[in-house]
C-alpha cells in the first residue's frame, strides 16, 4: 500500500510546492495512467500488456530496481513508456542512464520534505496525486496485474489512457488548484451525502448528476408532495468541454439526459420521481431539449445567480456558459423518458 503525504504536506504538493505537477484539461478525454513496477518480472508483464493493448503509460521505477534490470527498462522507452521515478531520489541518474530517457516527474508517495527538497533541487517534479476513478486531465494507478482490464474499462467509458507527460494541459499546480481540491472535498462532498445525490458522470464526457427529492419545489406545477428528481451538473467537467466549444458541450449535455433517463429507470430511489427538473444557467440547451422553462422568484434568482458566479469563480471561468439569469426547467417523467429513455 502507497504511503501518502501528511495532510499538510499533501496540501503544499496541490497547491504547487516543490513545482508539482497538476492535471490538465477537465474537458480532454485523455487520463494519464501510473503503474509502479517492484521487480523486473512485472516491467516485463506490463511491457507486454501494454503492447498488446496498443497503449503506453507512465512507469513509477525505483532507481535500484534500474540499476538491475537497464535492459528491461530501455525496452519500456523504446516502446513510448514514459519513465517516472519512485522511492527515494537519491539516484535519479541512474533511471536516465538505463532508459535512455530524461526524467522528469517522481512519485511523491513516502517522501518526506527533504525528499521533496532535493527532487527539485534536481529539476524533478512530484506527479499529480492519483484518483480512485477516472477524471479527464487527471491521472490513475493501476497494478501491474490490472493493467489490461483497467484499459479495457478506461477505453469502454470514453478515456484516452496516456503517459502522464501527454495529458493536454499538464502545468504547475497553482493555489487555485488546492482551492478547487478543498472546495469539492467539503462543499460539494457534503451536499452530495446530504441530498443523496447520485453521480451519472463515469463516461469522460458525462456531465449530469442527479438527486431524489420528497417534494415539487416551486415554481414547479405539481402538488408540494410528488417526488422528483433534480439535475446537478459536473462542474469542472462542463467548464472543460465549453473549453472544447460549445457545440461539443452541448452534445454532452444531451447524451448525459440519456443517463438520467437510463437511472429514471432503474434506481430504486428514482422511481416515484414524477418529474425531472433543473435551476440553472444551462436552461437554454434544456429548454432546447424539450424541457419547460419557468422563471424564479426574484429573490431565489438573485440568490441561485450567486450560488453560480461563486462556482465560475471556483472552476475558473469568467462567464456563465448559457444565460445570465437562473431559470428553472422542467419536464414530466413521461415527456422525459419518451424523449431520452
Amino acid at each position: 500500500m502507497r504511503r501518502l503525504p501528511s495532510r499538510l504536506l499533501a496540501a503544499q504538493l496541490r497547491a504547487g510546492a516543490y513545482g508539482a505537477w497538476e492535471g490538465g484539461n477537465p474537458g480532454a478525454p485523455e487520463v494519464g495512467v501510473t503503474v509502479p513496477i517492484h521487480s523486473r518480472l512485472a516491467l516485463e508483464g506490463v511491457l507486454a500488456g501494454a503492447l498488446e493493448a496498443s497503449a503506453t503509460v507512465t512507469l513509477l521505477v525505483s532507481p535500484a530496481l534500474a540499476l538491475l534490470a537497464p535492459d528491461a527498462l530501455h525496452a519500456a522507452t523504446q516502446a513510448g513508456h514514459e519513465i517516472a521515478g519512485a522511492g527515494q531520489p537519491d539516484l535519479p541518474s541512474a533511471l536516465e542512464a538505463a532508459s535512455a530517457q530524461l526524467v522528469q516527474s517522481w512519485a511523491a508517495d513516502g517522501l518526506d520534505r527533504a525528499s521533496l527538497r532535493r527532487l527539485a533541487a534536481q529539476g524533478l517534479r512530484p506527479l499529480p496525486f492519483p484518483l480512485g476513478t477516472p477524471q479527464p486531465g487527471q491521472t490513475v494507478r493501476v497494478q501491474p496485474e490490472h493493467l489490461g482490464e483497467q484499459l479495457r474499462h478506461l477505453r469502454a467509458l470514453g478515456y484516452r489512457p496516456v503517459p502522464v507527460r501527454d495529458v493536454p494541459g499538464l502545468r504547475r499546480a497553482g493555489p487555485r488548484d488546492l482551492l478547487v481540491h478543498v472546495y469539492t472535498q467539503t462543499v460539494e462532498a457534503r451536499f452530495a451525502r446530504e441530498h443523496g445525490v447520485i453521480d451519472l458522470a463515469q463516461r469522460a464526457d458525462a456531465v449530469m448528476r442527479v438527486a431524489p427529492l420528497d417534494h415539487a419545489p416551486a415554481p414547479l406545477p405539481l402538488p408540494h408532495g410528488a417526488p422528483t428528481a433534480e439535475l446537478h451538473l459536473h462542474s469542472p467537467r462542463i467548464v472543460g468541454l465549453a473549453g472544447r466549444g460549445a457545440l461539443t458541450a452541448y452534445r454532452a449535455y444531451l447524451r448525459s439526459l440519456k443517463d438520467v433517463a437510463a437511472a429514471m429507470k432503474t434506481r430504486p430511489e428514482l422511481q416515484e420521481a414524477q418529474a425531472v427538473f433543473a435551476v440553472t444557467l444551462f436552461h437554454a440547451p434544456l429548454e432546447q431539449g424539450g424541457f419547460t422553462l419557468l422563471p424564479l422568484p426574484p429573490a431565489r434568482a438573485r440568490l441561485y445567480g450567486l450560488g453560480f458566479r461563486v462556482l465560475r469563480a471556483v472552476y475558473g471561468t469568467a462567464r456563465p456558459p448559457s444565460e445570465g439569469e437562473p431559470k428553472m426547467a422542467w419536464m414530466t417523467r413521461e415527456a422525459f423518458l419518451a424523449k431520452y429513455g
